[in-house]
């Protein structure tokens, strides 16, 4: 166990993986028996759109190293939902430059039901990004 730890480090990512779309992805990957770090911790929501830019800021403030927000892009059952996330991570990202935190912290994707490679990939890329950021320097 003590391996893993420094193998992944300590850096937490948060995963918001909608309930239609990319919480089934997930869902997938352990039934496909995949691994991925065990930093990584997945909260279930049913449109990410609903959570406010503080949100975002207040988890780096809080410990949080990287954020994957999941979605289902274009196919979102909730119109205009999709366009209206990246709207908001846009102004996420300008308050994240403003107060000194790599926008590499932050990204938005597109999951399906059974993006098991996709899935992983997406955790793999960020693991190794909050492995070479380091914690996030207090927002």
């Amino acid at each position: 166990m003590a391996s893993q730890a420094t193998a992944y480090g300590q850096g937490k990512i948060l995963i918001l993986a909608t309930e239609s779309c990319a919480y089934p992805g997930a869902d997938s990957v352990g039934q496909a028996h995949a691994s991925y770090p065990p930093n990584t911790y997945i909260l279930k929501v049913k449109a990410p759109v609903l959570f406010p830019e503080r949100f975002y800021l207040d988890c780096f403030k809080k410990g949080i190293s990287g954020i994957i927000v999941m979605s289902c892009g274009e196919e979102c059952p909730y119109e205009g939902a999709y366009q209206a996330m990246a709207r908001r991570l846009d102004d996420v990202y300008a308050r994240m430059k403003e107060q000194g935190l790599d926008i590499r912290r932050l990204r938005l994707t597109a999951i399906c039901t059974v993006c098991n490679r996709a899935f992983l990939n997406e955790v793999n890329q960020m693991n190794q990004i909050v492995q070479e950021l380091g914690p996030p320097a207090a927002a």
